[in-house]
């Protein structure tokens, strides 16, 4: 699994991918940081993450597009499928690497949150509590990327694949406002990536929201594991 791991790791920084990726996430969230807080006169760093989030919806397919899809394109999806290592381990180490990216470049974005200490009174609680929520649902998003990248062997049918599952979430996400019975906007906020993270952005821990958004990553990363058992049997 470490070896698979390091690869896909090593791979992102051996294609251009990884740098567009690290370069496009950076600018377009330091220009939403000003825009939410310099040009706005505003300490509060919940509308940064929330657009942040949707930004999630363009950029992370991007990282998950190729993970499964160029090993079919490239003839190398047999030599993982009869490597020493069990399918879980393959679809974990993939996943995490991408995870990683993901991680080390929304971390180092919040970096920039700092400045405001400097001169405003700035929540922790809350800075900590939407970070969180932006790590669980890049989570969430980079699972969904990685089962649709397992179906196709070309890169850019995984990335708009996984774009439209993103945009359906966020269409369920915005019908509930405009549903008058109660009990199927109680299913569609059951069911909404987006509107799980609100208690986070109010600096509160929401154990619920946690297990939906691991049992988000956990469905589609089994899904995964499902799809791959079943091409190696076949």
């Amino acid at each position: 699994m470490l070896s698979i791991y390091k690869r896909e790791l090593r791979s992102y920084f051996t294609t251009p991918i990884g740098y567009i990726f690290a370069s496009v996430f950076l600018a377009i969230s330091g220009a939403i940081f000003c825009y939410t807080t310099y040009f706005s006169l505003s300490a509060d760093v919940t509308p940064y993450f929330t657009y942040m989030t949707f930004v999630f919806v363009v950029l992370l397919p991007l990282l998950t597009m190729k993970l499964f899809s160029e090993e079919r394109k490239q003839r190398t999806e047999q030599l993982l499928l009869t490597a020493p290592v069990s399918i879980i381990s393959m679809v974990a180490a993939k996943f995490l690497a991408a995870y990683t990216i993901f991680a080390s470049c929304m971390v180092f974005s919040s970096l920039q949150i700092l400045i405001l200490y400097a001169y405003a009174d700035v929540k922790t609680a809350i800075v900590l509590g939407n970070l969180v929520a932006a790590m669980l649902v890049g989570m969430a998003f980079i699972a969904i990327g990685v089962f649709v990248s397992a179906l196709t062997e070309n890169q850019l049918a995984a990335a708009v694949g996984t774009i439209g599952i993103l945009l359906l979430f966020m269409v369920i996400s915005m019908l509930n406002s405009f549903i008058p019975v109660y009990f199927i906007r109680l299913i569609l906020r059951s069911v909404s990536i987006f509107a799980r993270f609100g208690n986070f952005t109010q600096g509160a821990f929401d154990i619920s929201a946690l297990i939906y958004y691991l049992s988000i990553a956990f469905v589609f990363l089994f899904l995964t594991v499902r799809v791959y058992d079943k091409r190696r049997y076949n």
